[in-house]
């Protein structure tokens, strides 16, 4: 079977919530069925045939082609197989993510690896690997899983995060680790941390290498980190948090 691939045949002109489009929702769907799946796109509901030419069947290995920056909530929900965007992104991709693999090979928007609005919950599982930068509040409430950022994250990166593992091989932005719990943020740059993220020094850490090692599979540039030593930083303290941020050194 051929990949599923979504191509954009336009400039889209407004939001579109993408969710029904994962691997879990259109799995067992003939070529036909998924052409007919409906779209929340600028205050209407249109079927998918409209804004995309649709093409294979394999939908477990979905493609989106074409300016995908105003897709919303991409791989949302998702639970198992893999989404590969040739692009950008709009907002909360990844959100919920529960497993399989999101790749987005340009930026995306807020909230990625977050929950709904409104939701408690943010990622619960599963895998993203972003070539690009991300926007504000990467990893809000999550809970389980990994994101990996070769780019840039704007402000509030990790915030209130219970569990799971975020690396940015780029910037942050303000209030990193806001209301942390739990969780490792693996970061290659020092931020600007607020006095609630406590200094613990810095040590040599080999579980480090074997962290590097085990994203050999994953098709991302921290595969090449062979460094062992970091500054740990512990909190959110005024969140009673024990999350760990980890600023690589050489």
């Amino acid at each position: 079977m051929s990949v599923c691939t979504f191509t954009l045949k336009t400039l889209l002109k407004h939001k579109v919530d993408a969710s029904p489009l994962t691997p879990d929702h259109l799995n067992g769907k003939s070529l036909a069925d998924i052409e007919k799946q409906t779209l929340s796109y600028g205050g209407q509901i249109v079927p998918a045939h409209a804004l995309f030419d649709i093409r294979g069947s394999d939908t477990q290995h979905i493609i989106f082609q074409g300016d995908c920056s105003q897709l919303d909530y991409i791989g949302a929900n998702m639970r198992s197989g893999s989404i590969t965007v040739e692009g950008s992104t709009g907002a909360f991709a990844a959100c919920s993510m529960r497993g399989g693999l999101l790749n987005i090979h340009g930026n995306t928007g807020d909230f990625l690896g977050a929950g709904f609005e409104g939701s408690r919950k943010g990622m619960l599982g599963g895998t993203i690997i972003l070539k690009g930068n991300a926007g504000d509040r990467v990893g809000d409430q999550m809970r389980r899983g990994l994101i990996l950022i070769e780019g840039n994250v704007g402000d509030y990166c990790a915030s209130r995060m219970i569990a799971g593992t975020i690396g940015v091989l780029g910037s942050v932005g303000d209030y990193v680790g806001f209301g942390m719990r739990r969780g490792t943020l693996l970061l290659r740059q020092q931020p600007a941390l607020t006095a609630t993220m406590q200094d613990c020094g810095t040590h040599t850490l080999p579980f480090l290498r074997l962290l590097a090692k085990s994203f050999a599979d994953l098709d991302t540039a921290f595969e090449d980190l062979e460094l062992s030593r970091a500054r740990r930083f512990v909190g959110d303290a005024a969140n009673s948090g024990n999350g760990e941020i980890l600023v690589l050194t050489a």
